[in-house]
């Protein structure tokens, strides 16, 4: 594995054609909005490039693909983008994927295997890398690509309020706003919510504790209470960031029933507490405010585990 600057990248992506882009599993608007992006500008350039998503496209997310349609080609590259670890990518993504030729990431707990690899863990969003690359290879923004960037950059930062936040991320904000309809992005991602979403907000304020003297606050979804009030995974988004809202949380934890009997975990800390740090422990990793894991087991014995590695964490 060949660890390697923008420019080597850049010029990588310029080589290549028939591009395959890879996307972590339950993609968030970072990873999807970096994809397509990357997608549209290879087509630019006049190459083949789809972007494989494991199941099904979150309908939320459907406007960054309004002017995108699978081409037919054989894969000849594999870029991998906003993927932090190989356990994050579905079976249905790597199907017929025996390596990965690039991975584009900014998760400073990087531990993807791939022939060449470009991390700018100082980046707030994957997203942030994708602009550069369209200044690199010269490519002029569009709707598309500016919709895909901004969508990545906003999710990533909660709409620029978290404290990876910097000012690269409000100057490439500033410079793809004009291209694209951002009110449209933040009201679907930031401002209007599915009655399904506020119904599974109620409940997930009602399975909230407390513990490490108030340091910790735990939330929890189930597989019966998503069937029971009808929540997808749009409803799902946003969630892991209610827990560390409350005054005095340090660390909250959000635990996510998933097929299977495992439980997708996502943990938002604030102050000096490193998120990453703790799911390494549990073989997860992200950014030292957010990051997550899974874990195999039911509620109870998952929910222990994360409260003692809590309590041990935050003494």
């Amino acid at each position: 594995m060949r660890e390697i600057t923008l420019d080597e990248a850049a010029l990588l992506l310029s080589e290549h054609d028939n591009f395959k882009i890879l996307t972590h599993s339950y993609p968030d608007g970072d990873c999807l909005g970096s994809g397509y992006a990357l997608a549209f500008i290879l087509r630019k350039l006049g190459k083949k490039a789809n972007v494989a998503v494991d199941g099904k496209l979150p309908s939320k997310f459907t406007y960054l693909v309004k002017n995108y349609e699978e081409q037919d080609f054989e894969p000849e590259y594999i870029v991998s983008v906003d993927v932090a670890a190989p356990t994050l990518l579905g079976e249905s993504v790597m199907e017929g994927v025996d390596h990965i030729d690039l991975c584009i990431d900014h998760h400073g707990t990087n531990s993807l295997t791939a022939d060449n690899r470009y991390v700018d863990s100082t980046a707030a969003a994957a997203a942030e890398i994708i602009f550069q690359l369209t200044e690199l290879l010269n490519v002029g923004l569009d709707d598309d690509i500016a919709g895909g960037i901004y969508t990545g950059i906003s999710t990533d930062t909660g709409c620029f309020v978290y404290t990876n936040t910097t000012p690269r991320t409000h100057q490439i904000a500033a410079a793809v706003m004009s291209y694209c309809d951002w009110r449209m992005i933040n009201s679907i991602n930031f401002v209007i919510k599915s009655r399904a979403k506020v119904k599974m907000e109620r409940m997930i304020y009602k399975t909230m504790e407390f513990y490490a003297g108030g340091k910790c606050a735990i939330v929890y979804t189930t597989l019966a209470m998503c069937e029971a009030m009808g929540a997808g995974d749009d409803e799902m988004e946003g969630l892991a960031n209610i827990p560390r809202r409350i005054e005095g949380v340090e660390m909250g934890i959000t635990m996510r029933e998933k097929a299977g009997g495992v439980f997708k975990v996502s943990v938002r800390t604030n102050d000096d507490v490193d998120a990453a740090e703790f799911c390494k422990q549990f073989g997860g990793g992200g950014h030292p405010a957010a990051s997550g894991c899974s874990i195999e087991g039911d509620l109870e014995t998952v929910k222990k585990q994360l409260i003692d590695a809590a309590e041990e964490y935050l003494r």
